[in-house]
């Protein structure tokens, strides 16, 4: 019997990483989409996982990618984590650019992703098994928006509308969820004030790390009872 197999975007790097390693140890074939080779790649590879060098932002490359993942069964999970975060600039050319960037990176190539594997999913519906699952990361900024990252936020939203409109059309063959981070994991670029403001926002006080949102999508996994679901993993800060 086939091992049940998963695809995760943004593998190279942070939360795909760790998403990718949990998947790895619960023995799914992991396709583990990148776009800058890292040493976590290697790893990856290393470790059994069909690294795929994807460029989210271009849609030869994506659609490159679905070629090699689509005769694959079962497909039980497609996780589309890859995501760019960046801080609006004052130019208006280029917060134009960089809009379009990223609605393709983190919302057009998610869509092309679950249109282009959903056949693959549905055929690998199975009694024996949870119902596949599509569990797009948004970010709690969906709802609350700060006007420093609009375009960011733009995109988050509409990937989350796009989770509620595929829960509705895919059901009942396939379940689509959205996990909502807050501050998991800092980035190397934030200074010590800005995570003490982010923590003073948070209600727990502390990061979430990575594993917060990894056990998440694992129960996702295996609660097939769960579709159209918007879930916050944020400690709270959306309530302060």
């Amino acid at each position: 019997m086939s091992l049940p197999a998963a695809v995760v975007t943004g593998a190279g790097r942070r939360l795909g990483y760790e998403l990718s390693k949990a998947l790895l140890a619960r023995d799914y074939q992991v396709f583990a989409l990148y776009r800058t080779a890292t040493d976590e790649v290697e790893e990856l590879r290393e470790r059994g996982a069909s690294v795929i060098q994807t460029d989210l932002a271009d849609h030869a490359s994506v659609q490159q990618a679905i070629e090699r993942i689509r005769h694959t069964t079962p497909l039980r999970v497609l996780i589309n984590n890859a995501s760019q975060f960046e801080e609006n600039p004052q130019d208006p050319a280029a917060l134009t650019e960089l809009a379009e960037r990223l609605y393709r990176v983190n919302a057009v190539a998610p869509m092309q992703l679950i249109e282009g594997l959903t056949e693959t999913m549905t055929a690998s519906s199975s009694e024996r098994a949870p119902l596949p699952v599509v569990i797009n990361i948004t970010d709690i900024f969906a709802e609350n928006p700060n006007p420093r990252y609009a375009a960011y936020c733009a995109t988050k939203a509409a990937l989350a509308n796009l989770t509620l409109s595929y829960a509705k059309s895919l059901a009942p063959a396939v379940r689509v969820n959205a996990i909502m981070p807050g501050p998991i994991r800092f980035l190397p670029r934030h200074t010590d004030d800005e995570k003490q403001e982010v923590l003073d926002e948070t209600l727990l006080a502390r990061e979430g790390g990575f594993e917060s949102v990894v056990k998440q999508a694992m129960a996702l996994i295996d609660n097939d009872f769960m579709t159209g679901a918007m879930i916050p993993v944020d400690g709270g800060r959306r309530l302060a």
